[in-house]
């Protein structure tokens, strides 16, 4: 007798996963013989760091790092964390309290809902938005408002359209600036007004920072924390993973308000047994050695960024030039649906982008470019793009 396994509801709430279609497409396509260039994968092509290998490397033959690290993290690295806030945005930290360790930053942002959010709790989302903020949320049995991201807004969440009934049930808010997939920076105005509601209807603020240093033309995104009253109300996530071309590395951090991060710890205490003492060690090696590796990969970035903007207005595509991140956010030609834009794209010219759809339903009539392929392969995609007529 075959077991009959039934999904649990939690995961029937997850919409179809589109990026399983485009995967679809590319192995198709491969399997055709074409030579895809894949500019919807958001992973840095970049090597890690010389010094950062060299670090694990030294770290991994220490018999002390083989055994379960600590919950909560290295203090070491904790307190390396907190000395590059402080030197990077002017942030006072307790690394004892007000940072704590993760497995990524996408873990401790999915894990951050089950610590606050119970049944019927509304956390709000923003719409196009990574799709962990809204996962983490249903898991916990919350429901996600989504706060649609648009142009004319500088893709910036209408606060003051935020009804009543949201507010009042409202336990948590996610915000992430520069924004994936649009983009999109804030001020610290608008963090100011972040605080304000925060404070008002006690809603705890999740601040996603993942690319504050993929950032151009001499522009430097503000922390959340920066501002008065912000580390009362909320927490800010971290990582080395676009900072320094760690992806894979899986190592990120969390600071801000004690009791939110005390809550967060409480989970993973229960779901995870921290991180490889080795890693926390090269990624003390990443925060406090020579930043001139970030300096070179912001400047590959921006190339890059140029060639694209470049290539689509040469072409008579729309483009905005973005000002942080390692994405270019382009409307659809004559507002097509973005899926049949992304899958034209990758059938007739063998170039992967990825359909803004699939960020959420504001994210419909856009499609996201992604700046890890180097300068030939960018160029060769505007080339292909172009004998497309389009």
């Amino acid at each position: 007798m075959t077991l009959r396994v039934d999904l649990a509801d939690r995961l029937k709430k997850l919409p179809p996963y589109l990026f399983a279609e485009i995967d679809r497409q590319k192995k198709e396509a491969r399997a055709r013989g074409v030579d895809l260039i894949d500019l919807g994968i958001g992973d840095p092509d970049l090597p890690s760091p010389p010094h950062v290998v060299e670090a694990l490397a030294r770290a991994a033959r220490e018999p002390k790092n083989h055994r379960y690290p600590d919950y909560e993290g290295l203090l070491a690295f904790r307190e390396a964390a907190a000395a590059w806030y402080r030197q990077r945005f002017g942030v006072a930290l307790d690394p004892a309290t007000e940072v704590l360790t993760l497995i990524g930053s996408k873990e401790g942002t999915a894990h951050m809902p089950l610590a606050f959010v119970n049944p019927g709790d509304v956390v709000l989302v923003p719409d196009p938005g990574y799709p962990v903020y809204a996962a983490g949320t249903w898991f916990a049995g919350g429901e996600p408002w989504f706060l649609p991201l648009r142009a004319e807004r500088e893709f910036l969440p209408d606060l003051d359209a935020i009804p009543a009934d949201a507010l009042r049930r409202g336990k948590m808010l996610y915000l992430n600036y520069p924004n994936n997939p649009t983009a999109g920076v804030a001020t610290r105005a608008f963090f100011e007004r972040v605080v304000e509601l925060a404070r008002r209807h006690d809603v705890v603020v999740c601040h996603d920072a993942m690319y504050s240093e993929l950032r151009f033309d001499g522009y430097e995104p503000p922390s959340f924390l920066q501002v008065p009253g912000a580390k009362e109300v909320g927490v800010e996530f971290h990582s080395c993973s676009k900072t320094y071309s760690m992806t894979g590395w899986r190592i990120g951090f969390v600071v801000g308000n004690r009791e939110a991060l005390a809550g967060l710890g409480r989970v993973k205490t229960n779901v995870d047994s921290g991180v490889f003492q080795a890693v926390q060690e090269a990624a003390i090696a990443a925060l406090t050695g020579p930043q001139d590796y970030v300096d070179r990969a912001r400047a590959t970035y921006q190339e890059r960024r140029d060639l694209v903007v470049a290539g689509l207005r040469k072409l008579g595509l729309p483009v905005t030039v973005p000002r942080a991140t390692f994405f270019v956010w382009a409307p659809v030609p004559d507002g097509s649906d973005s899926r049949k834009w992304a899958s034209r794209l990758l059938q007739e010219a063998g170039v992967v982008v990825t359909p803004g759809v699939g960020f959420g339903p504001s994210g419909e009539g856009y499609y996201r470019i992604a700046l890890t392929v180097d300068k030939a392969r960018i160029a060769e995609a505007m080339d292909r793009l172009g004998r497309l007529g389009l």
